[in-house]
């Protein structure tokens, strides 16, 4: 189990954590919550070792392996698949323990290297590595790209492929939802379901949280407060809870009150002065309840669009893709949709399909490759990219922002508005003070996405185009962009792996899959539900793939054993028909045995070969559980030996057959 006891952390001139106490048992999923700028990320640090407590005991198991998501970028011209192998700390061991013992030609420790690689499975170990890859998101050739030619959020995917690749017994997620799509989220999702380990999850997805955890910590104000269960009945445990202490802190106050007044009243008599100093004392001794604090909530409203056109968008056989060097890659193409005010429409599909491409294309942020896309009288589009930076100038501070934005809607017919204004309209944003001239570069991911925010405020626009909006938000401000967006009259486009956000705020959905862009009739159960069936007739598929695969090689060793055997047999032919018959029925007395050696290595190895494709199957279900996934591999190991030493055993056989037939 986890101990913390009586933890005091800080980071410079701030207390993150204050005798700070708690346990957490094995095989246990925690979701670690707070507030930003809480201390959440820095307790991960300190569980691992890159930060050191200031006072108390931390106690992990020591035979723990912990895994954790990389936050810096990787550089390096590696194969996608070998660097998520490369998380795997196990299998690296035995690799390169079997190197050194290769190089000292140490026999022994050969052995004990290939059973340290038996062990790790490292015989599946690169199936399983693809495997992640895929649920991630990665398709076909990319699974063994170079790293380096991956996108920034592509190679975040690959960090966390490469922490779920190592065997650890305590998991540490910070986050691990940012960079995904609702596709690659619900697989993950799964994926964690099924990890029999510890893990400590922080994510601002309440859904995800609830689908995992069965456990909450809670940080606030420096101390940690376990509750047992996932984030919504840590919601309604913590209220109830706030509740309770209200009432509390209130009977003490009015109790304190009370003493106070009798101290008061009777402390300079002298009849009652005995009874008012023990009063003093019980003052005294009185622990104290702290008043109840709760964080100031966030909330903006979009303002009232000037107008509303109806309809506000016409797609008419609509191509949508990007230029390369190479010419145009159209993703989607054919689309015939019209866009009607007030509608909320959310766009579901997998990464890669054509989702931010749509988006971009309807902000003008770049060209349709195809057909025509009319836009309704007075149309205003609020763009939120997915990337804020795409819209944020990382040298200039907020207000140098709305300052521009304000000129260039003026320039344009707009109202023109003072710089007071705009710090006060920054305000309700939280941009206070020095912030408001503090550059873009130097802000965090959540105050990045609340001046985006903030922008399209004060456009007033009455089409929302929002490609994952809350990538960086808290749990507060996902819900109060949901509260804003449910208020806004105007028109809303959706993308976002938010499956609490799609709910509350979209009555319809929209599909880009295949090439094109249909309605989804459903809802997001329905969605989910299809992506499971999705995913199982892929992994039939495959699976079907792999054991035909395992078929033609069985055949494939099979054919040159039996062109081997005949070769003999036809060359020997002139010869045995010039020899007496006496000697043919020798020389088939003397084969004989061999041949049916051979014969029965043949089988066997056609078994082998079968078991093999039943074993890889199984492991590619991903049903497994470790200590299955360590047997199988273990299995696999000796199958692999099995086929050696079976097809040594028959090729000596072959020179056998061989020899006698030359000495006939």
């Amino acid at each position: 189990m986890i101990t913390l006891r009586n933890i005091t952390l800080r980071r410079g001139t701030k207390v993150v954590l204050d005798d700070a106490s708690v346990t957490l048992q094995p095989g246990e999923k925690i979701g670690l919550v707070g507030r930003n700028g809480a201390g959440k990320s820095s307790l991960f640090a300190m569980l691992t070792n890159r930060l050191q407590n200031d006072k108390g005991e931390v106690d992990i198991p020591r035979q723990w392996a912990v895994g954790e998501v990389a936050q810096d970028m990787p550089e390096t011209e590696m194969p996608a698949t070998d660097y998520v192998l490369e998380g795997d700390r196990r299998l690296m061991e035995a690799r390169m323990a079997l190197d050194a013992a290769e190089a000292a030609e140490d026999g022994h420790a050969m052995a004990d290297a290939h059973a340290m690689l038996s062990d790790a499975g490292a015989f599946d170990a690169r199936p399983r590595a693809q495997a992640l890859l895929m649920g991630l998101g990665f398709k076909g050739a990319q699974v063994d790209a170079p790293v380096n030619s991956f996108s920034g959020g592509w190679r975040m995917r690959l960090q966390l492929a490469r922490a779920l690749m190592c065997p650890a017994e305590l998991m540490l997620l910070d986050e691990p939802t940012n960079h995904l799509d609702l596709d690659a989220l619900v697989w993950l999702e799964a994926w964690l379901m099924r990890y029999e380990g510890t893990l400590i999850v922080i994510s601002h997805d309440r859904e995800f949280l609830d689908a995992i955890t069965k456990v909450t910590l809670h940080l606030d104000e420096a101390k940690l407060m376990r509750y047992g269960g996932n984030y919504t009945a840590f919601e309604s445990m913590r209220a109830e809870r706030m509740v309770l202490q209200a009432a509390a802190f209130g009977k003490q106050q009015d109790r304190i009150e009370h003493l106070q007044k009798f101290i008061d009243r009777f402390k300079a008599k002298a009849s009652k002065a005995k009874q008012a100093q023990s009063r003093v004392k019980a003052l005294e001794r009185m622990e104290r309840l702290a008043p109840v604090l709760a964080s100031a909530d966030f909330s903006f409203e979009f303002r009232e669009p000037l107008n509303l056109p109806n309809p506000m968008l016409m797609f008419d056989e609509v191509a949508c893709g990007y230029d390369t060097d190479e010419g145009e890659n159209v993703i989607v193409r054919g689309i015939n949709r019209s866009v009607l005010a007030g509608q909320r429409i959310g766009i579901l599909g997998a990464n890669g399909q054509g989702k931010s491409t749509l988006v971009k294309t309807v902000a003008r942020a770049q060209r349709a490759m195809g057909g025509m896309i009319t836009e309704g009288k007075g149309l205003t589009i609020g763009y939120f990219a997915q990337q804020e930076m795409d819209v944020l100038r990382p040298d200039e501070g907020p207000l140098s922002h709305m300052v521009r934005l304000a000129k260039d809607m003026a320039a344009n017919g707009g109202t023109g508005a003072r710089e007071q204004e705009l710090r006060d309209f920054l305000g309700q944003f939280r941009f206070v003070g020095a912030m408001v001239n503090q550059e873009v570069g130097s802000l965090s991911g959540g105050e990045k996405a609340r001046l985006v925010l903030a922008m399209l405020v004060w456009q007033r626009p009455n089409l929302l185009l929002l490609d994952e909006p809350t990538n960086h938000l808290d749990l507060n401000t996902r819900e109060a962009l949901s509260m804003a967006l449910n208020e806004f009259e105007g028109t809303v486009m959706l993308v976002s792996h938010d499956r609490a956000l799609l709910r509350e705020v979209c009555d319809e959905f929209w599909l880009v899959a295949k090439g094109v862009v249909a309605p989804f009739d459903g809802d997001l159960d329905d969605y989910q539900k299809w992506l499971l069936d999705q995913s199982k007739e892929a992994a039939k598929a495959a699976k079907e793939a792999a054991k035909a695969a395992a078929k033609n090689f069985g055949k494939q060793t099979a054919k040159p054993v039996a062109a081997v055997a005949a070769t003999p047999v036809a060359a020997a032919a002139p010869t045995d028909r010039k020899i007496s018959g006496q000697a043919r029925q020798k020389l088939a007395e003397q084969t004989k045995p061999l041949r049916r050696e051979m014969d029965a290595i043949d089988a066997a190895l056609n078994k082998l070969a079968d078991e093999r494709t039943a074993v890889e199957a199984q492991l590619g279900a991903g049903t497994a559980s470790p200590s299955q996934i360590a047997e199988s591999g273990r299995r696999l190991k000796a199958i692999h030996d099995e086929l050696a030493a079976a097809e040594l055993r028959w090729l000596e056989l072959s020179a056998e057959v061989d020899a006698l037939h030359a000495a006939n």
